[in-house]
């Protein structure tokens, strides 16, 4: 769930959606979702101050169960 939700998120803010990626890997530590995408996208992602990129750290949170780690990361 909270793959597909960050995936949305970040589908609507890029301007090129062709270029961008968004995995998921289930660990030891819990979920990790990575973020690639053009390097023109990554400002739209991280946002002023990095406020837009800690957002969707805090939805995908809240989208999990509460049972595990999820940790968003954006890959350039």
């Amino acid at each position: 769930m909270a793959v597909e939700l960050v995936r949305y998120i970040v589908h609507n803010l890029v301007a090129d959606p062709d270029r961008l990626q968004v995995d998921a890997q289930r660990g030891g530590r819990g979920l990790r979702i990575e973020i690639r995408c053009a390097p023109e996208d990554a400002g739209r992602i991280i946002g002023r101050g990095g406020r837009v990129i800690n957002g969707i750290r805090t939805l995908a949170r809240a989208a999990s169960d509460g049972q595990q780690r999820v940790e968003v990361q954006l890959i350039e």
